[in-house]
This record gives structure tokens, C-alpha cells and sequence, in this order.
């Protein structure tokens, strides 16, 4: 298995407009805010940009920290909420177009595979442990 499972690529490369991005102040104070995001090209990262994104606040806590987390979700009627989260280590990213990555390394998923309930798993470059 990749980074994200068949059923984790399948809900995020359908069309999710905004994530809710989340990073840590110099305080140790949370800040979330909702962000557009992609996939990365080879599928094993988010990434967030937008106007003037080198100079928010969400890019210099990940500078500062190299730690962010997004959540991705929506609600399907009548009322079945799904969505993934995913923690790990990020980059602040200056050039060519200033962006956040997240590589991650804790992922947690919700009402994305219909077969299966929600799902908490670590994942690594060398090996996966689901919990």
C-alpha cells in the first residue's frame, strides 16, 4: 500500500473545494483556518497555497515548526459525514510558488470506504502500523 489507499485517493481527487489547515503559533496557541489545497503530483502529500501566502501566518508557523495538520470532509445526505485528517511533518516552501507541504505520517479517515469503519493509521517512508 501507498502513502493513502485506494479509497483515501478516490475521495480526495474528487472535487473538495476548502480543508481546514492547522498550525501552532510561537505561543503554542492552535490556529486553524479553512485553505484550498491539492494533492501533490505524486500523490504522497497535501499541499496548500494562496494569495500572498508567503506572508500568512499559517506559512510562518510551518516555517518555524516544520508541523501541520489538515482535515478534509464533507456531509452526504441525509446525514453521513466523511473525511480525512492528516498530521505530519511540513514544509514552508518560498519557490517557485510559496506553499505549504504536509507529509504525512498520521492519518485518520471517516465514512471514506464505505466497507470499512473509521480508520487511524501511522505511515513512514519505510513502513505503515494501523491502530
Amino acid at each position: 500500500m501507498g502513502m493513502f489507499t485506494e479509497a483515501e485517493l478516490t475521495y480526495l481527487r474528487t472535487e473538495r473545494l476548502l480543508g481546514r489547515l492547522a498550525t501552532v503559533g510561537p505561543d503554542g496557541t492552535p490556529h486553524v483556518t479553512p485553505v484550498g489545497w491539492r494533492l501533490s503530483s505524486d500523490g504522497t502529500g497535501i499541499e496548500i497555497t494562496g494569495r500572498n501566502f508567503a506572508g500568512t501566518k499559517k506559512f510562518r508557523d510551518v516555517a518555524r515548526t516544520h508541523l501541520a495538520a489538515i482535515v478534509i470532509d464533507d456531509v452526504q445526505p441525509p446525514w453521513r459525514p466523511r473525511g480525512i485528517e492528516i498530521r505530519g511533518r511540513a514544509e514552508a516552501i518560498e519557490r517557485p510558488e510559496p506553499l505549504i507541504r504536509i507529509h504525512p505520517e498520521r492519518i485518520v479517515t471517516w465514512g471514506v470506504d464505505p466497507e470499512q469503519g473509521p480508520q487511524a493509521r501511522t505511515v513512514s517512508s519505510s513502513t505503515e502500523h494501523t491502530s
